[in-house]
């Protein structure tokens, strides 16, 4: 057995031994969006600090990394509550996510994550749906999730931040992406995130999470919270789904 092979058996023991769990038997897979099916998160740090400069709020391109899968307007009552003492009701902090909305869709778009095309297919190759839950809410973002995905993706399996009242690192999200896939158990599903609060999210949902690191974070900021396993980009996922999926089968 290879040392990739242990490294994936091993991961697979452990999830099974923490949640008490049987099999390991996935239908779905559940994707965030930003840093995963897209290469956005720069665009999104820029947008965010730009949009809270405008209201005294400092925000910094690790902040962006960091909070990244929460609600938006979550972030925004915590960011004002620490910087400038004071609650805020979910209108207000809506309206100040409306700006960074606005500042987001000023630029360019960004591209397809690389190494996404082809791990999609080999999912659908495999018999998997596709899911998505996301933080976000904006409607051009979901439009265009099922002009590029439409192959696999259907808007009923669109989890957003007006589908739950707590969004990541509560497991609310993940556990709406479940009962969206058809009413899954955890164990018949995989996640697949980028941010440590999703990763927080998705291990609380007890489903098997798989972190990617697209971004400037240490690796411990995604193990620490969960994480099953550890990629360091997308197309490593990609390039290794084929024995991760043949492992798996033997855990079915």
């Amino acid at each position: 057995m290879s040392n990739q092979e242990q490294t994936l058996e091993g991961a697979i023991h452990q999830y099974l031994e923490k949640h008490g769990f049987e099999a390991l038997c996935p239908k779905a897979v559940l994707f965030d969006m930003d840093g995963v099916l897209y290469d956005s998160m720069s665009n999104h740090a820029v947008a965010w600090q730009r949009s809270m400069a405008t209201f005294g709020i400092q925000m910094t391109e690790l902040d962006a990394y960091l909070t990244e899968g929460a609600r938006g307007v979550d972030t925004i009552r915590e960011m004002v509550r620490r910087q400038q003492g004071r609650e805020i009701t979910e209108q207000e902090a809506q309206l100040m996510y409306d700006e960074k909305t606005r500042q987001f869709h000023q630029m360019q778009k960004p591209p397809v994550m690389s190494g996404i095309p082809e791990l999609l297919r080999q999912l659908h190759d495999d018999g998997l749906q596709m899911g998505v839950v996301t933080g976000s809410g904006q409607r051009p973002l979901i439009e265009r999730l099922l002009h590029d995905f439409g192959e696999y993706l259907d808007e009923r399996h669109i989890v957003t931040a007006y589908d739950v009242k707590r969004g990541k690192p509560h497991p609310d999200p993940y556990l709406m992406g479940l009962q969206k896939a058809g009413n899954l158990q955890p164990w018949q599903a995989l996640v697949v995130e980028n941010a440590p609060l999703g990763v927080r999210a998705g291990s609380a949902s007890q489903v098997f999470t798989i972190a990617v690191n697209t971004g400037p974070l240490p690796e411990d900021a995604l193990l620490n919270e969960g994480a099953n396993l550890l990629f360091d980009k997308m197309t490593s996922l990609s390039n290794t789904w084929s024995d991760l999926w043949q492992t798996i089968q033997k855990f079915a």
